[in-house]
């Protein structure tokens, strides 16, 4: 395998066909360089996935009112339901099993100044369980807690933006801010993964928020997050029984499709995920195809090189070359063109997914990349093959009798 002599030989006939090792060298790169970039773009549209619903928790049930359209046990239809603190209480009685925490949810928007300056921001009042549902990161102080719903405190924990916005590079923590008319201290600054929007928020305690609502009792949305113990046949199921009980207890008929609504984010996630690797496996039946596309090009482009050095084959036998060293001969010269063109197209996609990091965002796909083993193997995959495409005409083309590989035109 490492004579001079071969090696001398395989080095002159490359140099002779520059074309015909070209033609060769580009189908294998060009195979491998489509399959690592549908590959890497598959997973970059993974990676969206991901990125979208890992921001906040995936254990979680978001729960709405909404307005009746059927009449049910004599109410009448076009009732508005309405959330209460009551709904929270009843949740955590019957469902204590299957929780991790219980929040409700009041936005309002209002302007908030400090000193001079002032902007428009979204408030959030909730419970302490809320943190656990956005995956809310602590950076100063502390987030809300049960003393602060208890004692309907008038603490408020701001996002970073809101703090760069208000304070500019000012520390915000135990500093008052007036949010809407009514003054709050700031005990935390969060960021969050999701964005910048996600960082423009406030949040206060929503007992606080129904004292300022003239002491009302009312949540816009309930939140819980459920054991993920439970799986995804026991969120659907615990889905089903908290669904049933809000309905009996608003007297909302079952058949109702706008009285009450729970998204699901766990099934959500699941249907997502679904689609995504449907997206997946037909990308990876493409850059299959393009594999086996490679694999059929570089057998042909054999097959023509094989029959055109038919004579040059006449000659090394005639001159006392066994079929042995003929095959071998031609063997490697094919082993060593898709070796170095399979790798350089391998490092050619590599390269283009790396380029490419966050500029097809808009189209849904983040940061692609491809596991350096499986672009490994699937270029192993290409050259073992490509190396049979060179050992079967090469072998008959060996068995021929000199004479009449002489006489090949």
């Amino acid at each position: 395998m490492f004579n001079r002599d071969t090696w001398g030989e395989i080095f002159l006939s490359i140099k002779k066909n520059k074309l015909r090792t070209f033609l060769a060298g580009f189908t294998v790169a060009l195979g491998i360089l489509i399959f690592v970039t549908l590959v890497g773009l598959t997973n970059g549209l993974r990676n969206t996935f991901e990125e979208f619903f890992n921001d906040d928790a995936t254990n979680t049930f978001f729960l709405f009112p909404g307005r009746t359209s059927l009449p049910y046990k004599g109410y009448k239809s076009n009732r508005i339901i309405e959330f209460d603190n009551s709904d929270l209480a009843d949740i955590e009685k019957n469902f204590a099993m299957f929780l991790e925490y219980v929040t409700p949810r009041i936005s309002r928007s209002a302007l908030t100044k400090y000193k001079e300056e002032s902007n428009n921001y979204n408030t959030r009042a909730v419970a302490p369980g809320h943190q656990f549902n956005e995956k809310t990161i602590m950076m100063k102080g502390r987030y809300l807690n049960e003393r602060d719903i208890e004692d309907k405190t008038k603490y408020a924990v701001i996002g970073r933006l809101v703090e760069q916005d208000l304070f500019g590079n000012k520390n915000a923590l135990d500093k008052y801010i007036d949010i809407g008319g009514s003054v709050f201290k700031v005990i935390g600054v969060f960021q969050d993964d999701g964005g910048d929007n996600e960082e423009r928020y406030i949040y206060i305690p929503y007992t606080t928020r129904q004292l300022i609502e003239k002491n009302t009792d009312e949540v816009d949305q309930i939140i819980l997050g459920f054991k993920p113990e439970i799986g995804y046949a026991g969120a659907m199921a615990f889905q089903a029984s908290l669904d049933k009980f809000l309905r009996d207890k608003k007297y909302i008929s079952p058949e109702d499709p706008n009285g009450l609504f729970i998204r699901n984010v766990a099934d959500q996630l699941k249907q997502n995920q679904q689609f995504a690797n449907v997206l997946a496996i037909i990308a990876s039946i493409f850059a299959l195809g393009t594999l086996i596309a490679g694999i059929i090009g570089i057998s042909n482009i054999m097959v023509f090189v094989i029959k055109e050095r038919t004579k040059e084959i006449g000659i090394r036998k005639a001159m006392g070359a066994t079929p042995k060293a003929v095959i071998g001969s031609i063997l490697l010269e094919s082993v060593f063109i898709t070796t170095i063109f399979g790798y350089l197209g391998m490092l050619v996609g590599l390269a283009v997914l790396n380029s490419i990091g966050i500029k097809l965002e808009d189209y849904f796909i983040k940061n692609p990349y491809i596991n350096t083993t499986v672009a490994v193997i699937a270029t192993v995959f290409l050259i073992l093959f490509g190396a049979l495409a060179g050992y079967i005409p090469a072998r008959r083309a060996a068995k021929i009798k000199p004479i009449v590989a002489l006489r090949d035109e």
